[in-house]
């Protein structure tokens, strides 16, 4: 499949207009109206968010789901495994989710694996899943994985390894 590129256009009385509010680069007002941010306010919130501005994290899908049970690992002094990718909204979601549970959890129960992007590729792998059995992190034993921003892709291989099969 080919990949193209659709660069978008930026309309250009948005753009000088947006300019003369901010007083910034001609370059920057061009993106910031591609982005579809054409006032001063749209811009100001782009740039310095508000955290009530925030979308409600409970319309995500499963949220329920997720929270009843990182609840129940942690009241069941399960063991937790954070598991990303290595791009950097991975490392960043896995850096995140990792601090605050050492937060609320004793840290001695909770571990992270991050693949590393040449030998392993993007997704969950067998070596991640192997990094989990070694270290007594199975899914038969009192144990809960987080996977942070792991992409779609999960190979048959990699399910097998999770169900604890060779």
């Amino acid at each position: 499949m080919e990949k193209r590129w659709r660069i978008l256009d930026a309309d250009p009385d948005r753009s000088q207009a947006l300019q003369q509010s901010l007083g910034i680069s001609r370059v920057l007002c061009q993106i910031l109206t591609q982005r579809n941010l054409h006032t001063f306010e749209e811009a100001r919130d782009y740039f310095r968010p508000d955290l009530k501005a925030l979308h409600d994290p409970w319309l995500m899908k499963d949220m329920r789901k997720a929270v009843d049970r990182i609840t129940a690992a942690i009241s069941a002094q399960e063991k937790i495994l954070v598991f990303g990718d290595y791009d950097v909204d991975g490392t960043t979601a896995v850096a995140t989710m990792f601090q605050f549970l050492r937060k609320i959890y004793d840290p001695e129960q909770i571990d992270f694996y991050i693949p590393h992007r040449y030998r392993e590729g993007y997704g969950v792998s067998k070596r991640g899943i192997d990094f989990a059995f070694e270290n007594n992190l199975r899914p038969t034993d009192e144990f809960i994985k987080i996977r942070r921003n792991n992409g779609r892709r999960v190979n048959d291989e990699t399910q097998r390894n999770e169900n604890g099969k060779n």
